[in-house]
């Protein structure tokens, strides 16, 4: 950290006062603070590891006589980069001193046989060690209109309301963080990605009405599984479906929504899982867990991560498509008063359509 203060912009002299208040925002920040963490006396918090990231990133943090930290939205994209890279080079670092200064675990008094096993979760283990970012739809403007605190300016702002499909996101994040506790899981809207982002292990939630980077993958990999969006140009028309071409035979898959009581009541949704190659990385993946509604999202992502469902869809997957390079699974999602009925693959009602038809 001395290092960057005092070598990344050869003849500037930065002050530790000058960095500390460039990096106060609204917490306090000193120059002794600076010093131990330079000195190795004290290690700092991930947040103020991500402001010096920031902070060196560019040169322009000290153009106009007066350091100051940019925000997100002032920074190119070769600056954003540079954060990332400057971010992950300081956490690893940092890493590296708890793990010197934490004296080794004492192990516990129990037996083996009383530990609690590890997640096994093979979809969602990535044994390169490599980020997952998670790709989420935003909600439309209007939708974020008639939400409380979903405007920036609001005191209250939760900038998670920006994302539809939540319960997926939130299912999936910890889910993958729980399976692979050394990797670094990143979600982001479709809008917010930068070209780093596109190249690692890609899980892509939600459909082609709001998810930009979902309409684009399925044009660039011309999936065995079309989704049919809802008319732009006529909002009243909810009409969507699946559409699969087999030859000259097409088949459309749509969800069942009832009418009770004057209101529309989603009964069974279609969902669909696919997993393959990354096209922007072959060296990482692409997963797509995606629905006509937000409830089939959920359940796809729910196939491979709720305990009481996920070993046997997991031994599925490996029987069924063991050797496929890329496969995916069109499947029903009930929903029973209001709650989503986790898929089972080993019942041939719930798949629809699988892909490759014979992997071997």
């Amino acid at each position: 950290m001395r290092a960057l203060r005092e070598e990344q912009w050869p003849g500037y002299e930065l002050t530790q006062a000058q960095l500390a208040k460039a990096l106060s925002g609204d917490r306090s920040a000193s120059s002794p603070l600076i010093s131990a963490w330079e000195n190795g006396v004290k290690i700092p918090p991930p947040g103020r590891i991500e402001a010096y990231a920031g902070f060196f990133a560019t040169r322009r943090s000290i153009e106009g006589g007066q350091p100051r930290l940019l925000g997100d939205h002032e920074l190119t994209d070769d600056e954003r980069r540079a954060r990332q890279r400057l971010f992950d080079e300081l956490s690893a670092l940092r890493s590296a001193a708890i793990a010197a200064m934490t004296p080794p675990p004492t192990p516990d008094p129990v037996s083996p046989a009383d530990s609690e096993p590890p997640v096994l979760s093979p979809t969602w283990t990535f044994p390169d060690g490599n980020t997952v970012t998670i790709v989420g739809a935003p909600l439309s403007e209007e939708l974020q209109r008639q939400m409380p605190y979903a405007d920036p300016q609001a005191p209250d702002y939760i900038e998670m309301y920006r994302y539809a499909d939540l319960d997926a996101l939130v299912e999936l994040h910890g889910h993958i963080r729980a399976v692979n506790p050394q990797v670094q899981v990143h979600f982001k809207l479709s809008t917010d990605l930068i070209g780093d982002d596109y190249t690692t292990h890609l899980v892509v939630l939600g459909g082609v009405d709001w998810n930009d980077l979902m309409a684009e993958i399925q044009d660039i990999l011309e999936l065995p599984v079309q989704q049919v969006s809802r008319d732009p140009d006529d909002p009243e028309n909810w009409d969507a479906w699946f559409e699969i071409m087999t030859g000259e035979d097409r088949r459309e898959y749509r969800p069942r929504v009832d009418q009770v009581h004057g209101r529309s009541v989603l009964r069974e949704d279609i969902a669909y899982f696919y997993r393959g190659p990354n096209p922007f990385n072959a060296r990482r993946s692409l997963t797509i867990c995606n629905g006509m509604y937000g409830r089939g999202v959920y359940g796809a992502v729910r196939a491979l991560t709720d305990v009481r469902f996920r070993d046997r869809n997991e031994e599925y997957l490996q029987t069924r498509f063991k050797g496929a390079p890329a496969f995916s699974v069109l499947m029903r999602v009930r929903i029973l008063q209001g709650k989503v009925m986790t898929p089972d693959w080993n019942r041939d009602i719930t798949r629809l359509h699988e892909w490759p038809e014979d992997p071997e």
